[in-house]
């Protein structure tokens, strides 16, 4: 039992790791700060020219597919 819980823990740790600058996508795409980003953009910031931004928008579509418990 040890070991799947150990397991599942790092299944959390990849995306404290993945996030190293919170709010530089909504940042880039000239979103205001607690807005959400339209889809239409997080689409078109998928295939930028900019690999940074179209790295954070793939990740920004990851995270939103997973499912939050408690909330």
């Amino acid at each position: 039992m040890a070991h799947k819980k150990k397991a599942h823990m790092k299944d959390k740790e990849w995306i404290e790791g993945a996030i190293k600058h919170p709010g530089a996508l909504t940042k880039s795409l000239h979103v205001k700060e607690g807005e959400k980003i339209l889809e239409s953009k997080l689409k078109k910031a998928e295939h930028s020219k900019n690999p940074t931004t179209a790295k954070r928008a793939r990740l920004a579509e990851t995270l939103k597919k997973m499912h939050h418990k408690g909330k």
